[in-house]
C-alpha cells in the first residue's frame, strides 16, 4: 500500500524526513545497476535498535539480521515499493512482488544462521492477458502465496497474488506471465465494498486446514473501525481485530508453526506520531466465538526502533520468517528486509 505522505521515522519517534535529510546528505542514494547476467549483493547491514538482547531476543522473537536494500534496476524494473514475500523452498528463492506490478527473485546469504546479504536474480513484470504489463490500478500487487514451493521438483511453482485497486486474487507463472482469475467471495468481490481502492485486498495466506485466505488492510465499508474480515476464498468469515494502537492496518499474513496465523500489521497516523510494526498470533475459533490474537513483537518508534513500512511476512523454515518494508518510493524511505525467529 501507498501510504502517499509517509516518511520513514528514526529512533525514539524522530519524524524520518528529518532523519532522511540527515542520511541523504551523507549517504547519497545508491547508485542503481544496470541488467547483469550474474547475480550481484544489493544489501547493507542495518541495526534496527539498540533494545534486544545481546543474542537479538526481544518480546517473543529473536531478531537475526536486518539489511537495506538498494533501489536498484534490472531489465527496467527497480527494485521498489516490495509489498509481498514468499519462499521457495525448492529453488531456495525469495520472491517479492512490489505496488508496481513486477516480481523479484531474491537469492538470501545466510551465515550461522543469520542474513548477511541479498542478491538480486531476476525481475519481471506481471502481465495481463493480453501479454502487456499491468498498470496503473490494475498493478498493485500486495499479497503473495506460492504453490508446489515445496514438492520436490523444480520449475513447477506458480505465483498467488492478491491486487489492491482492482480487488481480486490472480495465478501467474514465476516469470510474471498470467495463468488465472481466482473467484473471490461476494463480500470481497467488488471495489465498492472497500473504503477505498487503497484499502482493498492485502494479505493473502494459506492456512494449514481452511485453505487459501485473504483480508483487507482496514475495515470494509460499514464495518466497525477496529475489525478487519479474514476470509476464505469460498466465503467462509472471521472478525480480526486490529491492535489498540491508532491507525492499525493489517498488512500481511502467514501460517504460524503452533497452528493458526501470523499476523503483521502497521499503525501509522502522521508523521509526528510513533509508527508501530506489530507480529501477533491469530487462532480462529472453530465454531462460533471470536478470534484469539495474541501480540508477539511491537516495534514502536517512540522505544527506540528504526523500522519503515512492513507489509511483507514470508514463513522459511523452522520457526524463522522474513519480513520486508514498503518504502513506498521515496528516497526518504528504505526497503528493510529483516530475518527473525518466533520463540517458543
Amino acid at each position: 500500500m501507498d501510504l502517499g505522505g509517509e516518511f520513514r521515522w528514526g529512533r525514539a519517534g524522530t519524524p524520518g524526513i528529518l532523519l532522511a535529510a540527515c542520511l541523504v546528505a551523507l549517504c547519497p542514494w545508491p547508485a542503481v545497476a544496470g541488467a547483469a547476467d550474474a547475480p550481484y549483493s544489493i544489501a547493507t547491514p542495518v541495526r534496527l535498535s539498540d533494545v534486544p538482547e545481546a543474542d537479538g531476543r526481544f518480546m517473543g522473537v529473536r531478531l537475526l539480521g536486518a539489511l537495506r536494500l538498494s533501489a536498484v534496476e534490472r531489465d527496467g524494473l527497480y527494485l521498489t515499493e516490495l509489498s509481498g514475500l514468499a519462499w521457495d523452498r525448492d529453488e531456495a528463492l525469495l520472491y517479492a512482488v512490489s505496488d508496481r506490478g513486477a516480481v523479484f527473485h531474491l537469492q538470501p546469504v545466510l551465515r550461522a544462521g543469520r542474513l548477511v546479504d541479498v542478491r538480486l536474480l531476476a525481475a519481471h513484470p506481471l502481465r495481463g492477458g493480453d501479454g502487456a504489463p499491468l498498470a496503473g490500478a490494475w498493478s498493485d500487487a500486495e499479497g503473495l502465496v506460492l504453490e508446489h514451493e515445496a514438492d520436490g521438483e523444480r520449475g513447477n511453482t506458480t505465483l498467488l497474488i492478491s491486487f489492491e485497486g482492482r480487488p481480486r486474487v490472480e495465478r501467474f507463472t514465476t516469470d510474471g506471465n498470467p495463468l488465472e482469475r481466482l473467484r473471490l467471495p461476494p463480500a470481497l468481490s467488488g471495489v465498492d465494498s472497500y473504503r477505498d481502492p487503497n484499502s482493498a485486498l492485502e494479505a493473502l495466506v494459506r492456512h494449514p486446514s481452511l485453505g487459501l485466505m485473504t483480508a483487507p488492510e482496514r475495515p470494509l465499508a460499514g464495518m466497525d473501525a477496529r475489525t478487519v474480515p479474514l476470509c476464505t476464498l469460498t466465503g467462509r468469515c472471521w472478525d480480526y481485530p486490529l491492535a489498540d494502537a491508532p491507525g492499525s492496518a493489517l498488512t500481511a499474513l502467514e501460517s504460524h508453526p503452533d497452528g493458526g496465523l501470523l499476523a503483521l500489521e502497521r499503525a501509522f497516523v502522521s508523521l509526528f506520531r510513533p509508527l508501530v510494526i506489530s507480529l501477533r498470533h491469530v487462532r480462529l475459533p472453530d465454531g462460533p466465538g471470536p478470534v484469539s490474537v495474541e501480540t508477539v513483537a511491537s516495534f514502536d518508534t517512540s522505544r527506540g526502533w528504526l523500522v519503515d513500512n512492513f507489509e511483507g511476512l514470508a514463513f522459511h523454515e523452522g520457526r524463522r520468517y522474513f519480513m520486508v518494508s514498503d518504502d513506498n518510493g521515496s528516497p526518504l524511505q528504505h526497503t528493510l528486509l529483516v530475518y527473525f525467529e518466533l520463540l517458543p
